[in-house]
C-alpha cells in the first residue's frame, strides 16, 4: 500500500510541475492562473486612455471579503483584470462591446511577501500568447505606483457593484 501511494504522489507532483510549467510565470514567479474567466465578477470597467473594456473578477476568498467589507483583503485574495480593445457593435453601432483580448492582470494578496507593494504582488499576461509583461521582477514598480492613490483602500481602485 505504501508503494503505490508513493507512486501516485511522485506521478502527482511530476505531472503538477508539468502542468505548472505550461502556464506562463511573471518575472517575479506569479503564474497566469487558469481558472481567472470562472472567477466571480466584482465589477466592471472603462479605461478611456487604452481604450479598453475591463472586468475585475476575484477567487472565493478575494469575493467573500469584499461583500463582507473586509479591508484589508486576507492573504490568498486574488484579482483578475481582464481587458479587451472596446470596439463598436457591429449591428447597433450606439453600443461598446469588447473586441480583441488584451491583456489579463493580476493582484495577488500576500502580506509577508509582497510587504514593499503593500502585501500585494502583481502580474500581467499580454496578448492570445499570454507573454508575461516585464524585463525582470522590477515591472511591479510600475504597477504598484499607480495604486499608491487607493493605499487608504487596500491599493485597490475597484469596488464590489451592488445590485438590486
Amino acid at each position: 500500500m505504501r508503494k503505490i501511494i508513493l507512486i501516485c504522489s511522485t506521478f502527482v507532483l511530476i505531472t503538477g510541475s508539468v502542468v505548472a510549467a505550461e502556464r506562463p510565470m511573471a518575472p517575479n514567479g506569479i503564474v497566469c492562473f487558469p481558472d481567472y474567466l470562472s472567477w466571480k465578477v466584482i465589477a466592471p470597467s472603462y479605461r478611456m486612455d487604452k481604450n479598453q473594456i475591463r472586468i475585475i473578477t476575484g477567487n472565493e476568498i478575494a469575493v467573500a471579503a469584499l461583500r463582507a467589507g473586509k479591508k484589508p483583503l486576507p492573504d490568498g485574495s486574488v484579482l483578475a483584470k481582464i481587458a479587451w480593445k472596446a470596439t463598436k457593435h457591429p449591428f447597433f453601432p450606439a453600443a461598446t462591446v469588447p473586441g480583441m483580448f488584451a491583456q489579463v492582470e493580476f493582484m495577488v494578496k500576500d502580506a509577508k511577501k509582497y510587504k514593499s507593494t503593500g502585501g500585494w504582488g502583481f502580474a500581467r499576461f499580454v496578448g492570445n500568447t499570454l507573454k508575461p509583461y516585464g524585463k525582470d521582477a522590477t515591472f511591479v514598480k510600475e504597477c504598484f505606483g499607480c495604486h499608491i492613490p487607493v493605499a487608504s483602500n487596500d491599493y485597490l481602485f475597484t469596488k464590489i457593484v451592488k445590485a438590486p
